[in-house]
């Protein structure tokens, strides 16, 4: 088994004691230290194939559909933030992360939606503290989007949108390092204790795409709890944009995701996304790209 070392969020000061209003005080940053393990489940030459029902709020409606979770350790230039495909001209620069690709499908009406997130999360926290990158793509007919969030190597992360729609159009911005909805399921596969309390979270890149909101952390309420003796819930409550991140999973190694929760306003009322787990099973699938591997889609439950 491969023990990994600390993994430091390194997210700055302590909570601040000046009152926010009249009554909240500011949020504070996410905890310093976050510890965790990987074992040899992640080092068999497979990625982790996870298929989950999906009901997606969209347009003030529930759509049924489907999300594929692919979940994988591979190697990674930490520098240019890319795959390590073994031409590497950084001295010391490549290194393991757990990366996430989720895919999320579902119909409105006559037309079809495919919005994918992918993220990169080093699996040695003691010289890679923070989450590397994140990227989330927005397809539909009536055109597509695209966010990337590269953490810089001080307090910052480089946000690049590029949009269809003229009130967002294309930018470039710096936002503070404050930890990354989008991270959450690759925290909690790495294991450790996940950081609780009320602090600063950017919200998931999918949910900023599809609602437009802009590029900023919002104050969210972090809790983790039992469910029963092998299932625990890492909640999300982010008051200001009434919006909840609620995701179960596997209280033992290697903390299968069970499926999740997104509340939030949708049209003119709050719905509930809501993500079941169908179908598991590891394959190195990247080799499995011919007319005779379509039988394994079959076999996984995929549309």
């Amino acid at each position: 088994m491969r023990m990994l070392l600390a993994l430091l969020l390194g997210m700055g000061c302590a909570a601040c004691n000046s009152p926010r209003g009249s009554e909240d005080p500011a949020p504070a940053s996410a905890p310093s230290v976050f510890s965790g393990e990987l074992s040899d489940y992640w080092y068999q030459g497979e990625a982790e194939l996870n298929v989950y029902d999906l009901e997606q709020a969209r347009y003030g409606e529930l759509r049924e559909g489907q999300a594929v979770l692919i979940q994988v350790t591979e190697p990674f230039l930490a520098g240019r933030q890319v795959k390590d495909e073994g031409h590497n001209t950084e001295a010391g620069g490549s290194t393991t992360v757990l990366k996430t690709n989720l895919i999320r499908r579902f119909v409105t009406g006559i037309y079809d939606y495919s919005v994918m997130t992918s993220v990169f999360t080093p699996t040695d926290g003691q010289a890679f503290p923070r989450t590397l990158k994140v990227t989330t793509s927005s397809q539909d007919w009536c055109g597509q989007s695209y966010t990337q969030l590269n953490h810089t190597g001080g307090e910052a992360w480089r946000m690049e949108l590029r949009s269809y729609f003229e009130r967002e159009g294309d930018q470039t911005e710096s936002l503070a390092a404050d930890f990354l909805e989008d991270e959450v399921f690759n925290r909690i596969r790495i294991g450790g204790e996940l950081p609780e309390g009320r602090f600063s979270v950017i919200p998931a890149t999918g949910y900023l795409l599809m609602t437009h909101q802009p590029y900023t952390a919002s104050p969210a309420e972090a809790t983790n709890t039992a469910q029963g003796d092998s299932l625990r819930t890492y909640t999300l409550a982010f008051s200001e944009l009434k919006r909840t991140l609620e995701v179960t999973y596997e209280a033992a190694p290697p903390y299968t995701i069970r499926g999740w929760k997104e509340t939030y306003p949708s049209g003119d009322q709050l719905l509930t996304t809501t993500a079941t787990l169908s179908s598991q099973r590891t394959e190195p699938y990247w080799s499995q790209n011919a007319n005779a591997n379509l039988p394994l889609r079959a076999e996984l439950g995929l549309q």
